[in-house]
């Protein structure tokens, strides 16, 4: 299974993105346990909120971040979090 880019992208709803003061960074809560992301991870499932499509949110965090040729990473990302079943298209 890969990223459709015409796709809307959302997180599961078995899983929850949330801050962890503790380690001052997202995670992934799950019932099996804990994902730790790292700033870019989590600034990418951020936008996974039903709103976006993956081509929506490589443009939105090039802008952000002022950056370009960021397309490859975010997919490639995007790609894991489908398999690992963090993320759902529709």
């Amino acid at each position: 299974m890969t990223i459709n880019p015409d796709q809307i992208l959302q997180f599961s709803p078995l899983h929850r993105l949330q801050w962890e003061e503790a380690q001052q960074k997202y995670v992934i809560l799950y019932p099996e346990g804990m994902v730790e992301l790292n700033q870019s991870s989590a600034e990418i499932l951020k936008l996974c909120d039903g709103e976006h499509n993956s081509t929506q949110i490589v443009e939105e965090l090039e802008t952000k971040f002022a950056a370009t040729g960021l397309s490859n990473d975010i997919h490639n990302f995007l790609n894991i979090a489908l398999q690992n079943g963090w993320i759902k298209q529709s």
